[in-house]
């Protein structure tokens, strides 16, 4: 009898859909209070992710999901940080 392994599904912080974990980018805020993406999945941190679409980082930064998310204000120069890094994953 064989096992089904279970796909790891989270919810985009912008358009608020549930995808698999793997098409999604994860932002995280590090024990040292820094916010910043996450390529890979697996640091350490408070974790929200988001579609890999600039659309929805927008829709995110819009509603203040990330705020919510990671438990933290963020400042405006921390969201430009996080377009631009977006921005090259996206190209």
């Amino acid at each position: 009898m064989s096992t089904k392994s279970k796909i790891p599904m989270r919810q985009c912080s912008g358009c608020r859909e549930m995808k698999n974990k793997k098409e999604l980018i994860r932002v995280i805020r590090t024990p040292e209070g820094q916010i910043l993406l996450d390529a890979t999945g697996r640091k350490n941190g408070r974790g929200a992710y988001l579609c890999k679409s600039m659309e929805c980082f927008k829709k995110a930064r819009k509603a203040k999901s990330f705020e919510r998310a990671l438990k933290a204000s963020i400042p405006e120069e921390i969201y430009e940080n996080l377009e631009r890094e977006l921005q090259a994953i996206d190209e």
